[in-house]
């Protein structure tokens, strides 16, 4: 090949949309100008104008393009032994070269795709550039390895990496292997984190001032890496239908690049042939390497609100389509035991785990019942939850003392949550009731019974108390008195059979007309199950002050309350209402003319 005299060198920022137009239209008709390849990804940069940058990378796309099955992999570049022959040399150093100038265009194409100073415009040009890249340039199977780098400059970015993530998801992410390989991928960054996390943190023990900064990059790879495995369609094992590739395949092409294991030979092109992989068998590989990359990336330490729009997803987004669920028990039951709105939101998973896969929890209904706090039903996550509460308490198999617990502290939450809240806790104490019959003997219990002591004495005990009671009258137990401890976390030793719901009675009287209301169903006998019927939790969990409100404005009263006076109030309250005060004000004349002088002063 003959040597050429390269072009005049300029200055970068002398030259022009028109001049870099020749550069790259002289590089495409003749390979004598191979110099101009040099000068033309010298604009390929972040900092260069989007005009500039954009010119360069039509020209050197075309360029590599159709080159791209002749020039040598970097591995093989980077390994290769053997001289070639004499013959060959040029040929090889020529192509050796390329690959070369071919890395520098990738590595500049990957840091324009993950600089905020891009173009949006730009990136998606970028963006479908290496994505045709992966498509061919590994002899038409899908080029892993480039891939991965593109991923890993996603999800290293130091800026949110939602619109390319967008940008994937919206025209790459419908393709079989795309997904597939992303899921490989991200397996892989998981892992690298997860070590990089430890080795960090042995670095900024030692240094202090490190820590924060090491501790903020981590958080912004683990955002970006959830945003984009969050946005990864799983496959549906009942959608055979959606099998379309990016990239195609010969069967006689012997692998996939270095980087992909033996299982990722599965992506074959759709000829009919021996070596295709039926569409269980991808659905099941799919599946393995969905659950791979969600079990590594739920390693990685968490920022807490991703940690809590991973619990709130999960159960929907996430279990479904694992090859076995019951791999997410440590982490939910961890999550399950940390208590707070991070316990609320774990139990939808941990429900679905115990009802539909056998998972066995010894204590669940403890830390259930632990979750039984004000603050809960002002939750942002209420709603689910409350329903959950409902489902779990349908058993007719739970003890007796488990559901007393459970209705007696509910009970006594009426006293201090909000009107929405009292709404749904009368529900979910009406289906107690009408489940467990067993318990209504807390609905109304007199002062001169104790039924509970019976668990805690002696027959002979219990025989002399009920003898005391027909002699003498005298009541076993001090009126007034609830044996309910509220501060015990352990339901079976709350002593809630020993008790009552005197709190439906206080709320009989509630400020809130609704509340008040609805209370009164609790006085009907819920043992009779013809006559009465569930309350839909669902309909009251999502309340708020706004509903209620509403509710009681589109309400059809019959009988509407008047203020009537036979005579004019001279008076806000009468002597009645507060006896031995007085709130008549007599003015004496100097009053009025001192008040008249301070009302001039004031004006003036």
């Amino acid at each position: 090949m003959a040597c050429v005299d390269p072009p005049r060198k300029k200055k970068k920022g002398r030259y022009g949309v028109a001049e870099l137009k020749t550069l790259g239209n002289q590089l495409l008709s003749s390979a004598s100008h191979i110099n101009n390849l040099p000068l033309l990804l010298t604009f390929l940069s972040p900092s260069s104008p989007p005009h500039h940058v954009l010119e360069s990378l039509l020209s050197l796309h075309s360029f590599f393009l159709p080159l791209l099955p002749k020039l040598p992999s970097s591995s093989a570049v980077a390994t290769s032994a053997a001289a070639p022959s004499a013959a060959d040399q040029s040929e090889f150093i020529y192509l050796t070269w390329l690959r070369s100038k071919f890395d520098e265009f990738l590595k500049s194409l990957l840091d324009i795709l993950a600089s905020p100073q891009s173009d949006e415009t730009l990136k998606e040009l970028v963006l479908d550039t290496l994505m045709e890249f992966v498509k061919v340039a590994n002899g038409g199977v899908f080029h892993s390895a480039l891939y991965h780098k593109l991923l890993l400059s996603i999800v290293r970015s130091t800026s949110p990496a939602t619109f390319v993530v967008d940008l994937l998801e919206s025209k790459y992410f419908r393709y079989i292997d795309v997904r597939y390989f992303t899921f490989i991928s991200l397996k892989k960054l998981a892992s690298t984190l997860e070590g990089k996390d430890e080795s960090d943190d042995k670095i900024a023990s030692a240094d202090g001032n490190n820590e924060s900064q090491l501790s903020s990059k981590m958080e912004c790879f683990i955002r970006n890496m959830y945003y984009t495995i969050s946005h990864v369609p799983p496959l549906q094992s009942n959608n055979t239908s959606d099998l379309e590739m990016w990239s195609s395949s010969e069967s006689d092409q012997k692998q996939h690049s270095g980087d992909a294991s033996v299982d990722d030979k599965l992506l074959k092109s759709k000829k009919p042939n021996k070596n295709v992989l039926s569409a269980e068998k991808i659905t099941k590989k799919m599946k393995l390497k969905f659950t791979k990359a969600w079990i590594a990336y739920l390693r990685l330490p968490l920022p807490l609100d991703v940690y809590k729009e991973v619990l709130v997803n999960l159960h929907q987004a996430v279990i479904p389509h694992l090859s076995n669920p019951i791999i997410l028990c440590d982490f939910l039951t961890r999550s399950y035991d940390v208590g707070g709105v991070v316990s609320v939101m774990a139990l939808s998973s941990l429900f679905v785990l115990m009802t539909q896969y056998g998972l066995e929890y010894p204590n669940f209904y403890e830390k259930l019942y632990a979750l039984l706090v004000p603050s809960t039903f002002m939750a942002k996550h209420r709603a689910r939850f409350l329903q959950l509460l409902d489902s779990c308490l349908k058993s007719p198999l739970l003890p007796a003392y488990l559901a007393a617990s459970f209705a007696k502290k509910l009970s006594r939450l009426l006293l201090s949550v909000p009107p929405s809240g009292a709404l749904v806790i009368t529900a979910l104490i009406h289906n107690i009731l009408r489940r467990h019959p067993s318990v209504n003997c807390l609905v109304h219990r007199e002062d001169g019974v104790d039924e509970g002591k019976s668990d805690h004495r002696t027959d002979e005990e219990t025989t002399a108390n009920s003898d005391n009671v027909k002699t003498s009258a005298i009541p076993c137990q001090k009126p007034g008195v609830d044996h309910f401890n509220n501060t015990e976390t352990d339901p079976k030793k709350s002593a809630a059979m020993r008790s009552s719901l005197w709190e439906i009675d206080t709320i009989l009287h509630h400020y809130c007309p609704p509340v008040s209301r609805f209370a009164l169903s609790l006085g009907n006998d819920l043992t009779v199950r013809a006559k009465t019927s569930e309350v839909n939790v669902g309909d009251f969990s999502g309340g708020s002050y706004a509903t209620i409100l509403g509710a009681e404005i589109t309400r059809r009263v019959k009988q509407v309350p008047l203020a009537f006076y036979k005579a004019t109030p001279s008076s806000l309250f009468s002597e009645t209402d507060f006896a031995g005060w007085t709130f008549k004000s007599e003015e004496t004349p100097e009053m009025i003319n001192e008040n008249n002088e301070r009302s001039t002063k004031d004006l003036l």
